[in-house]
């Protein structure tokens, strides 16, 4: 009897161990969960652009070409990337796999507002650097597709940006503004450089961009073919793509482009810099942006003549900022 109570007992003492043992397991697996969960600063960070033929592609690769060549941080090293752009580089920004990327202005107000793609997402590792250069809504088409006006793309076959892009809702926004809704054209998920060929050879009637204007692809399709037609955002359609987004009135000036001959009216945003709040530290983010402000001009890429101080900040007060690119502004009464 003796024996069966103390073999009790043991037992008893043993399940009580391994029963705390694993609850000590689970706390250190949730607290590791938790730390793990935290992201660690990096000097290895990986830039996330857009398509090629588009602007973000080789201004990705410009920037990280200056950051390198002038910031002198241990194990520094930046690399650029396509991507889907805006939409794309947030998501992977606030997962880790990206630490910078370029997105629309318009992209995040929607990250904060918690709306369009991000509705009821947490974004809130994603700040922003800098403001970059204003970029345009572009619905290029050709003459010898016999299309005058947006109202006349029903029906059509458009390139509506690439998956994971914000030029994607831009298009959605102008062709439901003229009346034209989801089935009513055949829509082409397509860079910008893809784009561009298939309105070469035909493929597709028309195709909406949200690009840094001049676009030098717009260019090439022109000097290629000679046909290139930009149309009109504009009347009740602007004011309703206005109203119904972060998207303001805009003027393509008719000196632009060397081939247009007169102005074309649609809706700009700006182009930003985003980055990681916690893989990219307060001094890294400071000297980013410091850089970039003020070695702007040694990058050959046209739009790099509109990152300056007076501007660095234009379309981004509302949005969150880095605190290392908050302290270069503060420093240098950007913003005041």
């Amino acid at each position: 009897m003796r024996k069966k109570v103390l073999l009790l007992a043991v037992l008893i003492f043993a399940a009580g161990m391994i029963l705390t043992a694993c609850g000590e397991s689970g706390k250190g697996s949730s607290s590791s969960s938790d730390s793990g969960g935290k992201k660690e600063e990096k000097t290895s960070l990986t830039l996330g652009t857009g398509s090629v033929g588009g602007v973000y592609y080789p201004l990705g690769g410009e920037m990280a070409t200056l950051w390198k060549k002038n910031i002198d941080v241990d194990g520094l090293d930046i690399s650029s990337v396509e991507s889907g752009a805006s939409v794309e580089n947030v998501a992977k920004i606030q997962s880790g796999d990206f630490q910078l990327g370029i997105a629309q202005n318009t992209t995040m107000f929607d990250v904060i507002n918690k709306t369009g793609e991000f509705e009821g997402k947490d974004m809130d590792d994603v700040v922003v650097l800098g403001a970059l250069y204003p970029e345009a809504i572009q619905v290029a088409t050709m003459e010898s597709a016999g299309v005058d006006s947006i109202a006349d793309l029903k029906g059509k076959k458009i390139a509506v940006g690439p998956p994971g892009g914000a030029t994607r809702a831009a298009a959605e926004l102008v062709l439901k503004a003229y009346g034209i809704e989801d089935g009513d054209y055949e829509a082409f998920e397509e860079g910008f450089g893809d784009a561009k060929d298939k309105l070469q050879n035909g493929t597709i009637d028309a195709s909406i961009e949200v690009v840094g204007i001049p676009s030098s692809s717009t260019d090439e399709l022109q000097a290629s073919t000679k046909e290139v037609k930009l149309l009109d955002i504009d009347g009740d359609a602007l004011k309703e793509v206005t109203d119904n987004s972060d998207y303001e009135e805009y003027t393509v000036e008719a000196d632009t482009y060397d081939w247009l001959d007169e102005p074309v009216q649609t809706a700009t945003a700006m182009a930003i810099l985003i980055g990681s709040k916690s893989e990219i530290s307060d001094d890294l983010a400071y000297q980013l942006t410091k850089t970039l402000v003020e070695n702007a001009g040694d990058m050959s890429i046209q739009q790099a003549e509109l990152i300056t101080k007076d501007d660095i900040m234009t379309g981004i007060q509302d949005l969150p900022i880095h605190p290392g690119s908050q302290k270069y502004f503060d420093e240098e009464g950007i913003g005041e």
